[in-house]
């Protein structure tokens, strides 16, 4: 039997054509898997910083205060290891990236705020003793307080 010459397989048009096809598609795929990524960070830094709040409530029912006044994560509550806040304050423990990580305390008002950058970019999440959770465009400076 034989095979007419019109239907011997694909022509290069046609080839060209799909792979065109799967190249579009799988760039679309890649988006979304970047922005689910950019996203699952954001979400890590936010857990975190409520994991923050609650430690640093914990340290403050049984100190009685947010301990010395510091700018440090290394220092003062921040490296409490009884409450396990010298965990959270860690950037080693924040999801990889450009991490920014800032703690502020102060024994004097009794206050503290912690901001971290979100997605490697120029927006911080804000935590602070007041219970505001927030994201803001400027990290902490020597402030106990979310802007």
């Amino acid at each position: 039997m034989k095979i007419p010459l019109g239907n011997k397989g694909f022509t290069l048009v046609e080839l060209l054509i799909v792979i065109a096809i799967i190249g579009i598609l799988s760039s679309v795929v890649l988006a979304n898997v970047s922005q689910g990524r950019t996203k699952a960070y954001d979400a890590k830094v936010q857990a975190q910083m409520a994991s923050i709040r609650g430690d640093a409530e914990i340290y403050y029912i049984t100190n009685g205060n947010y301990g010395i006044t510091t700018y440090s994560c290394g220092l003062g509550m921040f490296a409490d290891t009884a409450s396990g806040m010298v965990n959270l304050t860690k950037s080693v423990n924040y999801p990889v990236g450009e991490n920014t990580i800032v703690c502020n305390s102060d024994s004097v008002t009794k206050t503290y705020a912690v901001s971290d950058n979100m997605s490697g970019t120029s927006t911080y999440w804000c935590i602070d003793s007041k219970g505001t959770s927030k994201q803001e465009s400027t990290s902490l400076a020597n402030s106990t307080v979310c802007a």
